[in-house]
């Protein structure tokens, strides 16, 4: 059965000597793999449509034996060449998927999950990164989990729980204005750090990268 999605390539890997696994996050099916026979040929109808975060129509063979689905064709929408261009830009991307990857069970309709990193890869595209589009994602991510802190009970200045309630209220764009201060940065950090930790058992690999200033 040939399906067909919109989605956001989070992985690629080497399959054979011609061929590629492509892990996509889609609005309709969640995390879905594909194998993309002969990718790697200099010929491949393939050829500059797959690479990390491109945003793409494609369609699918689904499989009745695997997990791994033989990909059909793929529509380019946008490549957000941006982020690859930038090692600040893309050390916060690969952290978003992992975040996703660690914390979703595959082919699982995630459509706010989807909708959550569309939105954070249009912004981070656009702006330059800075620390709290990293907590706003993470803050947001919770939410869909069902793991929002309670902030009536966290261990946080006032200032930095006002920060948490925009950050998790705002938009991408209201994140990015928000100017916070050495020390608010520091204080979130930590408290994320242990907060992810604690609930979701470990961080996601990343984090230290996404949040790094060099």
């Amino acid at each position: 059965m040939i399906q067909s999605a919109t989605g956001l390539i989070l992985r690629t890997r080497p399959l054979t000597e011609t061929s590629l696994i492509v892990q996509w996050l889609t609005q309709e099916y969640g995390r879905v793999a594909t194998v993309a026979k002969g990718a790697r040929r200099a010929k491949s109808p393939f050829l500059g449509r797959l690479d990390l975060f491109y945003l793409a129509d494609f369609s699918f063979s689904r499989s009745l034996r695997s997990q791994l689905h033989p990909l059909r064709e793929v529509s380019l929408r946008d490549p957000q060449s941006a982020i690859r261009q930038d090692i600040h830009r893309l050390r916060q991307a690969a952290y978003a998927a992992a975040f996703i990857e660690q914390n979703t069970e595959t082919e699982t309709p995630l459509p706010a999950v989807f909708e959550l990193m569309v939105g954070f890869l249009h912004c981070l595209c656009r702006q330059a990164p800075v620390p709290q589009m990293i907590f706003a994602f993470e803050l947001k991510l919770l939410r869909e989990l069902g793991l929002s802190p309670d902030l009536d009970t966290v261990k946080l200045t006032s200032g930095a729980k006002q920060i948490v309630r925009a950050l998790a209220q705002g938009d991408w764009a209201a994140a990015v204005r928000l100017k916070l201060t050495q020390p608010q940065t520091e204080e979130l950090r930590q408290f994320f750090h242990g907060f992810l930790f604690f609930h979701l058992g470990r961080l996601p690999p990343g984090r230290a990268g996404a949040l790094a200033d060099d």
